[in-house]
Order: C-alpha cells, then structure tokens, then sequence
C-alpha cells in the first residue's frame, strides 16, 4: 500500500490523466468498479483509459512533486490546466485633439502614446478608471471637437463623473492640463499627485484665482477618496491570497485576489468545466495555480476547505522558502474578504450563463447545504391540495436556473386515492410524472427531462413514503421537503430521517421559502378552481335533462361557467349529449338561479 503516482493513457498513447495516492492500489483500482457511480468528469476519462502506469514514490509528499512535475509536462486532458494568458497590459493614450486614457493588452503602431508594460491588466483597468474618475476625464464615444454641443450632456456629467467636454466650454489647453495630471496620478500615484496638487492649488488662491483653486481643491478630494477607499482594503493580513470557487451546472469559476502590503492589486479568473467534489477539486487547483507562481504568499484563505491542507502548505512552503499557511476564515475581516472573492466569481459565472450573480451564488449554497455533487439547475416542487375528499389535487411547479419556468407547470387531478392520504396522493403525482419522463425521455418535452432536485411540500413523512416509491422506480433524483412552522411559513428542509436547518443562511431561506409559496399558491388555486367547476356541475344536475354527464359535457365543451350562463338556448342545444328541451329546462334554471 505505498504512496505514488499513476498516469492514464488513452489509446493512441496520449497521457490523459495524472493523479497521486496514498494508497496507490486502492485510489487506481477505484476507478474501474462501480463506473456509472462516478462524476461525469471521472466517468468520461475512464471511458477513454486503454492503459496506464504508474510510479511508486517514498512518501505522499514526493508523489505530489512529482505529479506537479509531470502534469506540466504533459498537460493532460483530465487535469486542470489554467492557461495564463494575461501578458502585458497598457495605459494607452490616444492622439489628439482631446485624448482619452484606457486599459488595452497590446501596443500598435497607430499613433497612440503608450504607458507600460504593467504586468496585471485588473491594475491597469482599475487605474484607468480611478484616473477618469478623479479628473473626470470623458469616456463616452463621441468624438471632438467634431461633436461639440451637437447633444446634451450624457448622465456622467449630471452626477459629476465628467467635466462636459461636449458642451464646447473647456479649451484644449484646459483639457491638456487636466490630462497631464491624470497622466502624473498613473506614473507617480495618489500621493505625488496630491502633493503637486496642493503646491498648485496654494499657488491659484495667492494670485486670487479662486476658481482654479476651488477647482483643484475638488480634485484632490477625490483622489483622496480614490486612496482611502483602497488603502484598508485588507488590514489584518498584508500579503495573502484570497481564493473562491462558485459553481453552476457543469461550469464553474474559480476567483484568485492577490493582496500585497494591505491593498487587492490583482485578481485572476478561471472558467472551468467538469469539476469533482469540491474539496478535491480546490487542492487540484491550488496544485495548477500555484505550480507557475514564485510570488507566494504567507497567507493563502480559501473560502471551502480543500482536501490535503497539510501536504499542500509543506508544498507551498518549500517552493517559498518560507512557512506557507491554508486556512479557511470561518468570521470577521477574513471571512468577508472570501466571500467578497466568492461573489465575484459568482458575479463572473453569472455572465456565462446569462443570470445574475445572486442566482449562481443562492443555487452554489442550496446544493451545498444539501450535500449535492453540483447546483441544481432545475428544480421541481409539489404539492396536495383538497377540499374535502372529492376535490383532490396536486400541483407541479418548476424553476430553471433560480427562476419560475411557468411553462413547465403541470397540473393533476388525484384519481386513484380514495380519502384524503396526503402521501398516497404525493406518491401518485410522482409516479404519473416519471411514467410521462420514461414515455417522453429525449423527446424535448417539459416531462421529457429528469430535474436536479425535487421538493415536496411536506416533512419527513412525505420524502420517505415518496423515496420508497422512487426506489422502486429506480428515480435516483436528490429528494427533500419543505417543512413549515405552526403559522405555516418555512422551517426547514426535510431529509429522509432528519432536517436541515436552513434560516441561517439567508439567501438559501429566502429561496425556497418563494419555492414554497409558489408551488403552494398554484396548487390551491387550481383546487379552488375545479372545486368551483364540481360544485356547478352538481348545481346544474338539479335543471329537469340535465345529469352528471350532460354537466361535464356542457363545462367540456364551453370550458368555463360563465360561458355556459352567458349561453342561448340555440347554443346549449348545440353542445354535444344536449337537445332542445334539455337546453330549455337549463336556460330557465340558470334565469331563475340568477
């Protein structure tokens, strides 16, 4: 049972995969027993395996520097790969008349003065933007002098984000000026800048300028602004690096913020596909982000735990030649700092993906709190509605990426139940959907395809009687209910044998008490709905030629009420099983009920 590496290769040869172990027969053998068990990434690299090797190493810390050393080697399909791609960035300042500053990746020849090369692009976009800010330089696309005044000023101008070059009010030599110290500010920072400012402004109030002075005293405010804004960005630790994962569906992002001497001075962004569980999946990147890198930290926070913190600081520390610390900030100052990484890959997936980052993050903590491999991009709920034993019904609603899909709605009519059995009743429902999922499977429909989770308006009863019913089925669909307190609103999620507490987490309660409320309010309408139908069928029985038959054939064929009382004797005759002393008798029913 020794430590070591082992290499997958595919048919051709190609090395595919590289993994270490401490037990390097168990983790191998793993991989060919219960196949169609594992992840979709583990399951289609298995798939492509013909062969592999595998070397035997002295110690578990000596497997993961040599498994470092061959995925660099080797760039293997299944392991993660973060192709830095960054290079150089730019400030870049465009010919005249009235230049403008911007953040670009490469120099060209188009007449252009450049400043740079600067190593992080997230510096230079940030600096960029704190310079046109504070100097309120324009940013829009028109172009001057050509566009003077042909417009009124866009919004910037109204919230003081620019001085209104488009008016036609400030001279090119007035706007040079500005330029030049917003140039200085990206040289020599907001220190010198405000120094130089300051010497200026002294000098404005002297000769009893005092417009200009005022002028600048505005300037320096806001570059102070600008600086005490990112000075304590982070006090507790200096130097570290701040690391978070957010997920959805297959894809997820990965969020690096670099902070030296106190102030966030770079931030990386990896899209990813085909991650495992996450603690293994946050070493494996730690491992790919880190092997490339000599700038390491003292610090490194992550905001979920990763599998092998030992090893991988012993890794770090050698490669830093200094103590290298993992931690996982459970509160305080570090604790929002990992969070703030967290909703910016949040924030940065959401794009991918066409949501907003709120969405990515609530589904990225439902599945975690529910043990979940992944998020759950689409989500059933449902729920029994009766009133009495004779109007049974139950109710389907369905959200797609955090979001009511009301399309997917679907309605039953309780048929086999006799009595008010709120878990047969359940079991019903759930059996008629997936016997549509087995008919309908690949077909494009709504019941065509099998949902992430299911929730059940109901507690542990509910989600037992309906995983036996699964089980049978072989339905292998993570299913849980939606527990209610004494005055009905959300307590918990219902496991098979326990509860999850969710109000802690806000934004999770938030969620599913709207899953509730939505699944509640369809399925009590569509009750009070064909209660209402059932009890005129009943009262429509009472006209002399009209029984049972004749009533659900009438409401059939005018498919509401009040079209049926709005009708002609001409048109009740027409109705299919009617005639016209039938339509009569109900005409002069309906007159005198009114």
């Amino acid at each position: 049972m020794e430590p070591g590496v082992y290499i997958m290769h595919d048919k051709s040869g190609k090395v595919i995969y590289v993994g270490k172990a401490k037990k390097l027969k168990n983790r191998v053998t793993s991989y060919f027993r219960n196949v169609e068990k594992h992840l979709p990434k583990v399951y289609k690299m298995v798939e492509h395996v013909h062969d592999f090797e595998y070397i035997v190493t002295d110690s578990e810390f000596e497997a993961l520097i040599l498994e470092c050393s061959l995925i660099k080697q080797y760039s293997p399909k299944y392991n993660i790969l973060l192709k830095d791609d960054k290079g150089y960035s730019y400030v870049r300042i465009s010919p005249g008349p009235y230049s403008r500053l911007s953040g670009v990746l490469q120099k060209n020849d188009d007449g252009a003065e450049y400043l740079g090369p600067y190593i992080s692009s997230y510096v230079v976009r940030q600096t960029v933007a704190e310079a046109n800010k504070a100097f309120l330089l324009p940013t829009c696309n028109r172009k001057f002098p050509q566009e003077f005044g042909k417009a009124r000023p866009c919004l910037n101008y109204y919230i003081k984000n620019c001085m209104g070059v488009c008016r036609g009010k400030i001279s090119e030599e007035e706007y040079n000026e500005t330029l030049g110290e917003a140039i200085d500010f990206i040289k020599g920072g907001s220190t010198a800048s405000v120094e130089k400012l300051t010497e200026r402004m002294f000098e404005a109030a002297e000769a009893e300028d005092f417009e200009r002075a005022a002028v600048l005293r505005d300037r320096i405010k806001a570059i102070e602004g600008i600086a005490s804004r990112q000075k304590v960005v982070f006090s507790k630790v200096k130097e570290q690096d701040v690391i978070a994962i957010a997920k959805s569906g297959e894809n997820c992002c990965a969020v690096v913020l670099s902070f030296r001497g106190g102030r966030l001075v770079d931030k990386d962004e990896y899209i990813l596909k085909d991650f495992g569980t996450e603690p293994a999946f946050v070493t494996e990147f730690l491992q790919s982000f880190y092997s490339e890198r000599t700038d390491i930290p003292k610090e490194i926070a992550l905001h979920e735990k990763c599998e092998e913190t030992e090893l991988l600081e012993l890794w770090l520390s050698e490669k830093a030649g200094r103590k290298v610390n993992i931690t996982v900030p459970q509160k305080g100052e570090r604790k929002q700092v990992t969070d703030m990484a967290y909703n910016n890959a949040a924030e940065r997936l959401s794009h991918e993906k066409s949501r907003t980052s709120r969405e990515v993050a609530v589904l990225d903590e439902l599945g975690r709190i529910l043990g979940m491999e992944k998020a759950p991009e689409i989500i059933e709920a449902y729920d029994i509605s009766n009133f009495g034993s004779e109007t049974v019904v139950g109710g389907m609603v369905v959200f797609e990426n955090a979001r009511p899909k009301k399309s997917d709605y679907k309605k039953f009519s309780i048929k086999t139940v006799v009595g008010t059995d709120d878990y047969a009743c359940m079991c019903e429902m759930l059996e008629r959907r997936f016997n549509h999922y087995f008919d309908e499977q690949g077909s494009g429909s709504s019941f065509g395809r099998m949902p992430d989770l299911i929730l059940l308006d109901g507690g542990k009863g509910h989600v037992a009687a309906v995983q036996e019913l699964f089980d049978r089925m072989g339905i292998t669909v993570p299913l849980f209910g939606m527990v209610k307190d004494d005055r009905h609103r959300t307590r918990a999620i219902a496991k098979n044998g326990g509860e999850i507490a969710i109000s802690p987490v806000k934004s999770v309660f938030n969620f599913v008490t709207s899953v509730q409320d939505e699944v509640h309010r369809f399925t009590i309408g569509y009750s009070r709905k064909k209660h209402a139908k059932t009890n005129f069928e009943m009262v429509i029985t009472k006209a002399e030629g009209v029984g049972p038959k004749r009533a659900a054939a009438l409401l059939k064929h005018f498919k509401t009420m009040k079209a049926i009382k709005a009708a002609t004797v001409e048109e009740l005759s027409e109705a299919p099983g009617m005639n016209i002393s039938a339509a009569k008798s109900l005409r002069e029913f309906l007159d005198n009920e009114e």
